[in-house]
């Protein structure tokens, strides 16, 4: 797959390492190996810096001087893209979402929200249920009518341009096993806006690769998670011009890890948050990557893995903690001396 084709900008600290993580191996009874997609850079990295990557450039290409999304209070997406557009001296200006009700300081100021404002991002907040797309093209004809040149970015990057970024992870990481000789089983990792998953199974299908990819969802239904990843692979498939290389069978989501909702975290999920934390020495966010762990360890634990070898691929997030800290006890970490 011929990706440099279109526009990208070479910004993302790549490629991000491939980990064995032997004592986490050892808990689950299961080879598990991560993917550091946390480390792609950014203000502080996450899966966003890979679409970010052919989104910006696209954006720059169209002459644009301010950048537009959505997303959640606490938005990885808003984040990368109010870093991207520092770098190249656009505006940014971020619509949030209350997704949860929390009224919590911390969760509406810290984490993500504190470094969009770092960034120079403006924001706007609304309550939870609005039409976002329809509040962002309103805002954006809002701009444009002052002359301004807006490129508009759907929450979490997620359409064909941003999943390129992850076609190209989906190279990246084969080439990473090829080169260390490595039969990978099973590929696991959070999904929420279909981006990511999207262009992991595009680039996987693309290439013959035979490796499942598992999805767990962060928020919707499987059956409407499954087919919104579906169709953005679709069309990703026919951007690259290998229409039909995706099949319905090969997208998998599983969705019984959510909880009561999205951004809500879940007893599983901090437990997986402490898991990696003290065993490998790696952070989790409560929204996706906790989640996804967390259905990682359930279907190891259950032996749905038996004798595979897992690549948990980590979407990033950890500053997201900041916000979360309600969720958390740690009176038993304190001692008196």
């Amino acid at each position: 797959m011929h990706l440099s084709r279109f526009p990208r900008l070479h910004l993302a600290h790549l490629p991000t390492p491939l980990e064995h993580m032997p004592r986490l191996s050892k808990e689950l009874g299961t080879d598990i190996w991560i993917k550091r997609d946390d480390c792609t850079g950014m203000s502080t990295g996450g899966n966003k810096t890979r679409k970010l990557e052919f989104l910006m450039a696209e954006a720059e290409a169209q002459g644009a001087d301010v950048v537009m999304t959505q997303g959640a209070t606490q938005s990885n997406h808003a984040r990368q893209t109010a870093a991207f557009a520092a770098k190249l001296g656009m505006d940014c200006h971020i619509l949030l979402e209350d997704r949860t009700g929390y009224n919590n300081a911390n969760y509406n100021t810290n984490g993500n929200v504190l470094l969009d404002h770092l960034h120079g991002a403006t924001t706007e907040k609304f309550p939870g249920g609005h039409d976002m797309v329809a509040e962002m093209e309103r805002a954006a004809e809002m701009l444009r009518a002052e002359g301004r040149k807006v490129y508009v970015i759907p929450g979490g990057g997620s359409n064909p341009t941003g999943a390129l970024g992850y076609v190209n992870c989906a190279m990246e990481l084969l080439g990473q096993v090829n080169d260390r000789g490595l039969k990978v089983d099973r590929i696991v990792h959070a999904t929420g806006s279909s981006g990511t998953q999207a262009g992991l199974v595009t680039g996987l299908c693309a290439m013959n690769a035979n490796i499942p990819l598992l999805g767990i969802g962060t928020r919707a239904p499987q059956p409407k998670q499954e087919q919104m990843v579906y169709d953005l692979a679709v069309k990703t498939a026919e951007k690259l011009g290998c229409p039909g290389v995706v099949r319905r069978e090969d997208v998998a989501a599983n969705t019984d890890y959510v909880g009561e909702g999205y951004g809500l975290p879940t007893e599983a999920g901090i437990e997986a948050i402490r898991i990696f934390a003290e065993l490998e020495g790696i952070l989790l966010d409560p929204v996706y990557s906790a989640k996804g762990a967390s259905g990682l360890i359930d279907l190891a634990r259950k032996g749905e893995f038996k004798d595979q070898r897992v690549v948990f691929l980590h979407t990033g997030g950890a500053v997201g903690l900041f916000g979360y800290d309600f969720a958390f006890d740690h009176a038993d970490r304190w001692v008196n001396v």
